[in-house]
């Protein structure tokens, strides 16, 4: 990511962070319209989960300009998700559903130059999660050999 880009991610972000669970819960409504399979793999209450994914959206924001700080978390969220059933697609599936969430939030304010920043943002977290849960399942199928 650029410079340019990492600004307007946690700009915008701000922008939305005062409704962030709100936001969060547009953003489950919108993915599971987009892929209503997905909803058993969320287990516990909505708020909850908005919640939590408005805590790791704080966190990744925050830090965006320094990933190897956040990258070892970031690869446990994915090793994570993986243990839960979370696959390939279903990482576009909430990037889709993440873009969405943002049109609406920010409004005229998510310009062509935020959507491409935010597509940024979200393609390393998924990239990292999705590296992570596949080294994972490939130590997983060494061992089982």
């Amino acid at each position: 990511m650029t410079t340019e880009q990492i600004a307007l991610v946690q700009s915008s972000f701000q922008t939305i962070q005062p409704v962030i669970e709100q936001a969060a819960l547009m953003l489950y409504d919108r993915l599971f319209e987009l892929d209503p399979g997905l909803q058993p793999l969320f287990r516990g209450p909505r708020r909850e989960q908005a919640g939590k994914l408005a805590e790791a959206l704080a966190i990744v924001v925050t830090a965006i300009d320094r990933p190897d700080q956040i990258r070892g978390a970031v690869e446990a969220l994915g090793r994570r998700h993986a243990g839960y059933g979370v696959r390939d697609a279903h990482y576009t599936t909430m990037g889709e559903a993440l873009l969405w969430t943002l049109a609406r939030g920010l409004g005229d304010a998510f310009t062509p130059a935020v959507r491409e920043a935010w597509g940024a943002a979200y393609g390393w977290l998924a990239f990292t999660m999705r590296r992570a849960a596949s080294k994972s399942s490939m130590a997983l199928s060494c061992v089982a050999v």
